[in-house]
Formats: structure tokens, sequence, C-alpha cells
């Protein structure tokens, strides 16, 4: 009994140092001020979502679906409290976070779909610049960044919850 216990305790605290991690890469600020992705709540959701993807891609690959689950939770109980705080109250709580849940998985699942970097940059446009005109340039870094990314995730062991995001070239940089 005693050791679930403390395979959940290290699996826990496994959750907590990825979902900083994951967190601290998705606020960067070269984020907002050089890539244009709007400092809003959506932009931010969509940034922390944009990482999401490639970390939940990187641990299903290594087969540890339960920590990926368990990440998803923390997500959300982070977005609930974000939520909270700016003072959103029991009684709307429910349809806001299947909301959030809905577009979280729609984000995850044209991610996941797009084969090439085109195709990728089509669905951060989409997505994170909401279609917006002029934002083309940003999507194709943002794409360009995101396989450096995954390649740079796919020599982590994530045992130790440590994710190397690869440094984060400005738009039009080559990655």
């Amino acid at each position: 009994m005693l050791n679930v216990l403390r395979r959940s305790s290290g699996r826990a605290k496994l959750v907590r140092t990825l979902h900083a991690a994951l967190v601290a890469q998705a606020r960067q600020p070269v984020f907002f001020r050089e890539y244009g992705v709007p400092d809003t709540i959506d932009g931010r959701f969509d940034m922390v979502a944009f990482h999401a993807w490639l970390v939940f891609e990187r641990l299903q690959a290594v087969g540890q679906r339960e920590v990926a689950q368990d990440l998803s939770t923390a997500l959300f109980v982070a977005f609930d409290e974000a939520l909270r705080d700016l003072g959103a109250g029991d009684m709307g709580m429910g349809p806001r976070m299947k909301k959030l849940g809905n577009a979280i998985n729609g984000r995850l699942l044209a991610y996941e779909a797009a084969t090439g970097d085109a195709a990728l940059a089509e669905a951060i446009q989409r997505n994170i610049y909401r279609g917006a005109e002029g934002n083309e340039r940003a999507a194709a870094s943002l794409a360009r960044y995101a396989r450096a990314a995954q390649a740079a995730l796919a020599q982590c062991d994530l045992s130790d919850g440590h994710l190397a995001f690869p440094p984060i070239p400005s738009p039009g940089e080559a990655a």
C-alpha cells in the first residue's frame, strides 16, 4: 500500500514539475512581444495549449499516458483557479470548463493533424491568431519553433520533469 502512495506522490511531483515548465515556456515574453500573440487571457491560453500539445505528444511517444492524463488534469485545475481568480462563480464554471475543454481538444487535434510545416502554420494561424491577416510570417515561425521543440523534447527523458525546449528564434529566423 505504501509503495502505491509513494509512486503516486512521485508522479504528482513529476506532473507539478512538467506543468510548471510547460507554463513557464508558454509565458515567455518573446511570444507576446515579437510573435504578436495577444497578451490576453485567450492568447495565454493558446500558448499553454500549444506547448501542452508538444509535451503531450512526447509523453504519448514514451508511453506515459497516465502522466499525460494527470498533466491534463493539472492544466484544467489551473484554468479553473485562474477563472475563479478573475471572478467567475460556481454557477457558471461547468459550462466555462466544458468550453475550455472543447477549445483545448480542438487545438490539440488541429496541431496533431498538421502533417507538414505549412499545415501546422495554418493551424497556428487559425487557433493562436484567430485567422487575423498579417500574422502568417509569425505563424510560420511558430511552426518551425514547434518542429525544433519536438526534436528537442524527443531527446528528453522526462522522468525528472525537465523539458528542454529549444531557444525561441525571432520571427523570420530559421529555427
